[in-house]
């Protein structure tokens, strides 16, 4: 009677459930993945990790794409300030008319915003693979571009590695341009309008201007006369902060004179307007 006692007592530990025996709860995870796998080994799905799962593409794209042109990224590129990511293509148009970042609108740089962008090269990677075709879709269109035009294709930038005293490679770049030490004043031209009768004038392109602090109102008002087109009859007004200037009075006097007052973001602002000369009107 004991062989049969012994032997019913096996059977019962054999059908009893795995889940009721002392086992970590990892390993009872593992062992049911296992077998999930076995039953569905005939199934697509058994090849898929047990971690992996689809993400719709359309949850990335706040991330993928530029604020700018609401398009996927095409040479990404970083500013180096707040680390908002461009189209590099749309980011040096947009420093063209201004110096702060058009996501969060902190100061870039005074006069250089340019100085402060370095390309992502790694987030357009993952741009790239991402976006099925995207990188194939691009460098089809450049090749276009350049072919209708007759120009030669681009090669692309490679920096090459340097042995230092140490024996290490190191990055080579190229050199950084550098602000002459006389260019002491940053300038921000803000133009407040022209009145009737002043003719046709071109917009002033770049109101960022970086100039020596010897540089008189009359060398501004020459500078905005030659980019504006401006007619000899028209009359240039350059008012800083309330204040009429003088074409005898100097960018460092200005400075001394008005004070803080006279800046902006650590920029010496200049407003100036567009009327007729009194000559003219005789």
């Amino acid at each position: 009677m004991e062989p049969e006692f012994g032997n019913s007592v096996k059977c019962e530990e054999e059908e009893r459930p795995v889940t009721s025996m002392n086992f970590p709860a990892a390993d009872f995870i593992r062992s049911s993945i296992k077998q999930e796998d076995v039953r569905c080994s005939g199934n697509e799905e058994a090849h898929r990790a047990p971690d992996e799962h689809m993400i719709n593409l359309a949850d990335l794209n706040p991330y993928i794409l530029c604020s700018i042109c609401k398009g996927y990224l095409i040479d990404a590129t970083t500013i180096t300030e707040c680390l908002h990511t461009f189209c590099k293509s749309c980011i040096v148009r947009h420093f063209y008319y201004s110096n702060r970042c058009p996501k969060c609108n902190v100061v870039v740089h005074q006069t250089q915003p340019l100085y402060n962008i370095r390309l992502d090269r790694q987030l357009q990677d993952i741009v790239f693979k991402l976006v099925v075709n995207l990188e194939e879709r691009e460098k089809t269109q450049m090749f276009n571009f350049y072919k209708e035009r007759g120009l030669e294709m681009p090669k692309p930038v490679v920096t090459q590695p340097v042995t230092t005293a140490r024996g290490r490679p190191k990055k080579l770049f190229g050199p950084v341009f550098r602000i002459p030490p006389e260019l002491d004043v940053s300038l921000l031209l803000e133009f407040i309008g022209a009145d009737e009768g002043t003719g046709s004038f071109k917009p002033l392109e770049k109101k960022f201007v970086r100039v020596s602090g010897e540089a008189t109102i009359g060398h501004v008002e020459k500078f905005l006369r030659r980019k504006m087109e401006l007619a000899t009859t028209c009359q240039v007004d350059i008012i800083c902060a309330d204040h009429l200037l003088e074409h005898y009075q100097t960018l460092r006097d200005i400075l001394a004179e008005i004070g803080k007052r006279a800046l902006q973001d650590g920029l010496l602002v200049l407003h100036f307007g567009l009327g007729l000369s009194p000559s003219s009107l005789t």
